[in-house]
């Protein structure tokens, strides 16, 4: 009898370490990302693919989202452990301003990922050249739950215009502005996203239109001024884009990839050394991924702590985070 129970409670016990071990290999992780059309969703998708490979007890899935916003709110709710965010909405998120009134986000930063570069877009024969060609037009400042929307506006404000009074406003994501353009429906339209975005691209080959970027690299002081040390100046280089013949002078932010208060040291250990030294799977699905370096990974890019669990990972590796 005793040897029966001993035996049954060994095979209770071992039926506990399978069960402990099946949960342990089935740790799910959500990022959110962005729409289809933009960077965030397809490079999501490749670092859930890294993370899933790579780490033993780990299934991470990409979420399509309205983008950083909505990322930041999916973190604040508990419903994702990964969020793909530009700077300025993480810094709302942090302080509980602009679109998070409702409540502070506690966040923390794994990884500075790349630039990302506000595209005003238009095409010719709407006779938009400037900034200023945009009053009276109809305009889309990007889907509600996106960054795209916060950086707009401030890119608007910073030229002197009302967002309200002087353009006719759409809320659309980059795919369904493209489609927007093509039909005729809008004027123009802003979007922050990587190099290719490929809505973008989808557009400038489009036969019978000719893209127009338009210069606005003079505004990111203004908007600095405002909204703290967040923006700088850069370039779309001629090229980027089918039939882009010369640079664009753009504002950019860096994107981030961040998390709430609620991860280990160990699993941001984990992550962050995954990405960086797995780069090369990222970069083979989009090359803005090769902006995921060691030497990006400063305080100064990030508004947001960087997670202690990432600090021992650029400490070993000598930078100082």
């Amino acid at each position: 009898m005793k040897k029966t129970i001993a035996m049954l409670a060994m095979t209770i016990s071992a039926g506990l370490a399978f069960a402990g071990a099946a949960h342990a290999q089935q740790k799910t992780m959500s990022i959110g990302t962005g729409g289809t059309g933009g960077v965030y969703y397809p490079l999501g998708g490749a670092v859930a693919n890294v993370l899933s490979k790579n780490l033993p007890n780990v299934q991470a899935t990409a979420e399509v989202t309205g983008g950083s916003v909505d990322n930041l709110k999916l973190i604040g709710a508990g419903k994702s452990e990964l969020a793909f965010t530009m700077a300025d909405a993480a810094l709302d998120a942090l302080k509980g301003e602009d679109k998070f009134k409702s409540g502070k986000v506690p966040l923390q930063a794994l990884l500075v990922m790349y630039p990302n570069r506000m595209h005003v877009v238009t095409v010719e024969g709407t006779g938009i050249q400037t900034m200023a060609d945009l009053k009276g037009k109809r305009v889309s400042t990007g889907s509600p739950g996106s960054a795209t929307e916060v950086m707009a506006f401030r890119v608007i404000e910073a030229a002197g215009l009302d967002k309200d009074k002087d353009m006719k406003r759409e809320r659309l994501g980059v795919a369904e502005s493209v489609n927007a353009i093509k039909d005729r429906k809008i004027d123009a339209f802003f979007w922050v996203g990587g190099i290719p975005t490929a809505a973008v691209t989808d557009l400038a080959a489009t036969p019978g239109v000719k893209l127009k970027l338009i210069d606005h690299s003079d505004l990111f002081e203004k908007m600095n001024a405002k909204y703290g040390k967040l923006y700088s100046p850069g370039k779309i280089k001629a090229g980027s884009y089918p039939g882009l013949d010369k640079d664009n002078a753009i504002t950019e932010v860096w994107n981030l990839i961040v998390t709430g208060d609620k991860m280990s040291n160990e699993d941001a250990y984990a992550i962050v050394k995954t990405l960086v030294e797995k780069k090369a799977d990222i970069v083979a699905v989009h090359k803005e991924a090769q902006s995921f370096s060691l030497d990006n990974q400063v305080q100064t890019r990030s508004p947001i702590p960087f997670h202690p669990g990432a600090l021992k990972y650029f400490k070993e590796k000598g930078i100082g985070g």
